[in-house]
């Protein structure tokens, strides 16, 4: 397989939401659906994908805090068990939500986001 200049602009949306991932948690799907969606994935696939793609640098992240003591396991598990609930019950629904209804869902959960890192 030769290396495209196509191959390097695909890498740099991975490339920030890898950033994005590290320094804000993951994040780095901000990035990831809408460069999916821009490239003409139906968004309910966007998200899957998005996620698929989010799953590894966040274990990844998550490595490295641990391994640089910045934070504990004990920090941790508290929310694992919600968590993981909740991502099952979230990936059971997602294929049957509209793609226009997904696209508002995410855009409020922005909107939302961005009001609450702004006001403090």
């Amino acid at each position: 397989m030769k290396f495209k200049i196509k191959n390097l602009k695909g890498s740099l949306p991975g490339f920030i939401a890898g950033i994005l991932n590290g320094l804000l948690g993951a994040g780095g799907g901000m990035v990831v659906v809408p460069m999916l969606e821009k490239s003409g994935i139906e968004p309910n696939k966007s998200h899957a994908t998005s996620i698929a793609v989010i799953v590894p640098l966040c274990i990844l992240s998550a490595i490295l805090y641990l391994a640089g003591n910045n934070l504990s396991y004990y920090d941790v598990l508290p929310y694992l068990p919600a968590g993981l609930i909740g991502a099952f019950i979230g990936a059971k629904v997602l294929p049957h939500i509209p793609g226009n209804i997904l696209r508002r869902i995410f855009g409020a959960f922005m909107l939302y986001s961005a009001w609450r890192l702004l006001m403090g």
